[in-house]
């Protein structure tokens, strides 16, 4: 079967390739066998190649923190998927044709599920959900911030926020996002900038931002702490730029301000295996209805696996990067 190894760390085309290596074999009584539908190209991945991610696994390794499968086998003791079920998996590891992993690693998605957005499932819409539920307790009608507003992430917290009635001011790098991003249902769309503090608290009417979602790093985090209110709570789940948050200290000492991390696994390591197959068969649903999406670019074979990483490095690009090891979409 073919899979992704990258043999050193470095620049992600340049050390990628598209191996033949063994066949995975049959699932023991706990395990589950799936063939890889679609995986997804994302920074992480990108980090990763680059040895820039927190895992660095000995070499040679395989990337790959999300993908859609399609069950061929199970084992005896696992009741909650079977044969031919479409399954996401909460392992790594799955720029491969085939898997195989323990049972309660395998969430079930409903049949009919549009594979390329059942692909990114996985990671970005339960990011966004528990951001918004798991530090501040929002009422309707409380307002969000948050940079990186047009990534993946961004764009399902500005749906999932409105479907709890919560308002987002959207820090962008581009003006031209306004239409697309109010479209989605965002209430400000606003360019980054020196005086982020000032004019987000002319948008909203200087009410109180109980809670920010930040990205980026740097300066950056340090003007979505300036833009919440006293006692507001700023979530950082990554650094676009590789900087470490460079905030100002009045902001904790005079204000209470709280500065925390988001990490999907320590999240999800915090639930039963019921509990986070429920969070999946919701987000699936609201997929299935239409409620979340997330664009697509362009759809590689895993022989192409060089040129699909050197696109989703380039900007410019309407969506995301797949890739279909068993042509499947």
């Amino acid at each position: 079967m073919k899979q992704v190894l990258i043999d050193s760390y470095g620049t992600p085309w340049e050390v990628a390739r598209c191996a033949e290596v063994p066949d995975v074999g049959v699932p023991g009584a706990d395990e589950v066998v799936f063939d890889v539908l679609a995986f997804p190209i994302n920074p992480a991945d990108m980090w990763f190649c680059k040895g820039s991610y927190r895992l660095k696994p000995p070499l040679p390794a395989t990337p790959g923190a999300e993908c859609v499968g399609r069950v061929t086998a199970v084992g005896s003791a696992v009741k909650h998927v079977k044969k031919d079920d479409l399954v996401i998996n909460l392992q790594r590891e799955n720029w491969t044709q085939r898997r195989r992993v323990k049972g309660d690693d395998a969430i079930p998605l409903p049949p009919g599920i549009d594979l390329r957005q059942a692909a990114m499932v996985r990671i970005n819409p339960p990011t966004a959900q528990l951001m918004l539920s798991d530090f501040v307790d929002l009422k309707a009608g409380d307002w969000v911030i948050q940079n990186v507003a047009n990534s993946a992430v961004g764009r399902l917290l500005i749906v999932l926020a409105k479907q709890r009635g919560l308002r987002t001011v959207n820090v962008v790098r581009r003006a031209d996002l306004e239409g697309e991003l109010k479209a989605l249902g965002g209430d400000v769309v606003i360019e980054d900038g020196d005086d982020l503090a000032a004019r987000v608290a002319k948008a909203t009417g200087d009410t109180p931002i109980r809670l920010g979602v930040e990205a980026i790093g740097g300066a950056a985090t340090g003007r979505i702490v300036e833009s919440v209110g006293t006692d507001g709570t700023v979530v950082h789940y990554g650094s676009m730029s590789g900087e470490d948050p460079k905030v100002g200290r009045g902001n904790f000492i005079y204000r209470g301000v709280r500065l925390t991390g988001f990490m999907l696994g320590r999240g999800l390591a915090k639930l039963s295996p019921e509990k986070i197959r429920a969070i999946y068969a919701d987000l699936a649903a609201q997929v299935m209805a239409g409620k979340l999406s997330a664009p697509v670019d362009t759809v590689y074979p895993i022989d192409k696996i060089k040129e699909a990483l050197a696109h989703a490095d380039k900007g410019g690009r309407n969506g995301k990067i797949l890739v279909s090891p068993n042509s499947a979409i």
